[in-house]
């Protein structure tokens, strides 16, 4: 065996972390008042530079998509450029508002991914993004993805959600949040959708009083959105051009005076009035306004309203002030300077009547807390299944959970249940400071691929131990395959089970510690059990799903009772037990090629529900997989 690296390596104070950043020198930036920042087109920022740290670049998006269909291609409007990684984002925050919400759509989406999201994750995986966390209330969702390097250093991930629409029963108005430690300073995006209408400003500053009031995180840390060091608010807010009527706006835009307009812009007025946005900043307003367009076109409304056009589609920051207390991180003043290097729309995407709006910003930190609290070790390839031993080194501050995991991930991977194989972290004490685990020869992947390995915590909710690439080389067994073929023909027309809406307290890999995210609005009434189950002529019959994965895969939860075993497999996915589910990749997300489905209420506490002695269900009938599309939830990776 080759002599073993060690993954996710602390580089000191003031050195770069990720090897995309080693490159780059921080733009000069121009130091502005707020006063003063939205007649300004050079970049500016809030605190004097940090001249000591590289830079941490974020990207925030915001797109009211009118309930629409995602369009084929997002690269432009995520600056992923032409596939340089030294000229991208370390984080980008997506934000959208109006997605398509009805019931047989929201069904759809609790059994696949929102098309939303998978096209995101689509677009952003092979630039090495990974999902970090994501929140849905309706048709209000926020995305937050991190270079897959940077997940050791992002802790203390939790989301929350406040329902404003009819008088706080009803998310179609409202605001989502994710916080998160990134590096040690504290960050918080909160995406708004705010009522609309020129006469409801006064309504939208009620709604946003609301939202910071109601939304509260657990922790020692920042408890509320302004105690964070750093806060991006953004998303439809819906704020209008007053005064002025639609000739002279439509003047104003053709003949590219948008600075006519500023003045009247009821967001750009209530900075200066309104106290609750005092230190939020924003960049200049030099693109035009975003609202309303004909969908499909770049023609402002020319329907019988003829709607005014109007920057509702913001992007704004906060930076806690050197006075406003201390940092939640327990460091000084001038901890962290944030520059903005661009705020645009982008025109170019017509699928709705809002245009997306993107800005692009720079942090700079005083200081980075930048100890992974597990190590990982692995040898440079396996070429042989006796090579797979992990060996780790933990922290002392680090609190290991016996639901913690160690997943095998290809090169691209999307999210930290986009694993092939896994094993849990259950391991051999090797000299009292360094563990090992092992994965077993059937769980490895066959052929040739890089990968990485990432260690989950189950308290942390997130990887927090990552490698680099490396590479598998294993041959590829037939008498695996024909076993496999063997196995899905003896079974195939076998599926009378029940497939739960699995509960929350799922103790699978990504454990229900990943839903740390809470409604603080009167919530809807929830349904103690409910059960899809295939209709009887379905049962009786094969699938008529063209999938491949039709027949059923044999497959065994891993005991949570046992300690004696560290092993896992590729098919045999901690959704064994009550747990987020997906779907094979081959299932087709269209649900007219799925087995017909009908709604039965389940006893919680009866016979159906899961037991880590059961056999998981098979793929035709629509069963967990590790390996497949996973729905996403309002907090994290779910059902």
């Amino acid at each position: 065996m080759a002599l073993p690296r060690l993954g996710t390596q602390s580089t000191g104070p003031g050195r770069c972390l990720s090897p995309n950043l080693q490159a780059q020198e921080a733009p000069a930036p121009v130091t502005a008042s707020s006063s003063t920042s939205a007649l300004s087109s050079s970049p500016w920022s809030a605190q004097p530079t940090c001249r000591s740290d590289p830079g941490f670049r974020i990207t925030v998006v915001t797109w009211n998509v009118g309930t629409a269909m995602p369009p084929d291609d997002v690269t432009s409007l995520l600056h992923l450029g032409s596939g340089d990684d030294s000229g991208g984002a370390d984080m980008i925050a997506i934000g959208l508002q109006e997605v398509n919400s009805m019931l047989n759509k929201r069904l759809k989406d609790a059994l696949f991914t929102d098309q939303w999201s998978e096209l995101f994750m689509d677009a952003l995986a092979p630039f090495n993004f990974v999902l970090v966390s994501s929140v849905r209330m309706q048709g209000v969702i926020l995305l937050l993805f991190a270079k897959y390097y940077h997940l050791p250093f992002l802790r203390d991930v939790q989301t929350d959600c406040t329902r404003t629409g009819l008088g706080g029963y009803w998310g179609n108005k409202g605001g989502v949040s994710v916080r998160l430690a990134a590096f040690g300073h504290m960050l918080c995006f909160l995406n708004c959708h705010l009522p609309a209408h020129m006469d409801k400003a006064e309504q939208r500053k009620d709604n946003f009083q609301t939202i910071l009031s109601l939304q509260q995180f657990q922790g020692p840390g920042a408890q509320g959105i302004l105690d964070h060091d750093l806060v991006f608010w953004f998303g439809d807010l819906n704020f209008r051009i007053e005064s002025y009527d639609l000739h002279f706006v439509k003047f104003a835009i053709d003949s590219d005076q948008l600075h006519q307009l500023w003045e009247k812009d009821q967001l750009n007025m209530a900075k200066n009035t309104w106290p609750i946005l005092k230190g939020f900043q924003e960049g200049p307003l030099n693109f035009a306004p975003t609202f309303k367009f004909d969908v499909g076109t770049n023609k402002y409304d020319t329907s019988a309203k003829k709607r005014k056009p109007a920057w509702t589609d913001r992007i704004l920051w906060k930076v806690k002030a050197p006075g406003g207390g201390p940092s939640p991180s327990g460091r000084k003043s001038h901890r962290l300077q944030v520059t903005q290097h661009s705020y645009r729309s982008h025109m170019e995407y017509t699928v709705s009547d809002h245009k997306p709006v993107a800005a692009q910003f720079l942090l700079q930190f005083a200081f980075r807390d930048d100890m992974p609290l597990v190590r990982l070790e692995v040898a440079d390839e396996w070429v042989r299944p006796e090579q797979a031993v992990v060996r780790y080194r933990m922290e002392t501050v680090f609190a290991r959970s016996s639901w913690d995991w160690i997943g095998l991930y290809r090169v691209g991977f999307r999210h930290c249940k986009d694993y092939v194989a896994y094993v849990w972290a259950k391991h051999e004490d090797v000299d009292g400071k360094t563990y090992q685990v092992t994965f077993s020869e059937e769980s490895l992947p066959k052929g040739h691929g890089d990968f990485i390995l990432g260690y989950y915590s189950h308290n942390h909710s997130i990887l927090i131990g990552v490698t680099e690439p490396f590479q598998i080389s294993l041959p590829s067994s037939e008498l695996a395959s024909s076993s496999t073929d063997s196995s899905g023909t003896s079974s195939e027309g076998e599926d009378d089970s029940t497939l739960e809406l699995l509960a929350p307290k799922s103790r699978s890999p990504s454990p229900g510690k990943s839903k740390r995210h809470r409604s603080r609005s009167p919530g809807l009434t929830r349904f103690p059990g409910l059960a899809l189950r295939p209709s009887s002529h379905e049962r009786r019959g094969a699938s008529r799903s063209p999938s491949p994965q039709s027949r059923r895969l044999s497959r065994v939860a891993p005991d949570r009772s046992s300690h004696g075993s560290s092993r896992g497999s590729s098919e045999e996915g901690p959704s064994g037990l009550p747990g987020p589910w997906a779907f094979p990749p081959a299932v087709p997300r269209s649900l007219g090629l799925l087995p017909a489905l009908r709604l039965e209420t389940v006893d919680p506490g009866g016979g159906g529900s899961w037991g880590p002695d059961r056999e998981v269900l098979a793929a035709n009938s629509l069963s967990p997989s590790p390996q497949g599309h996973r729905g996403l939830e309002e907090g994290g990776l779910g059902p």
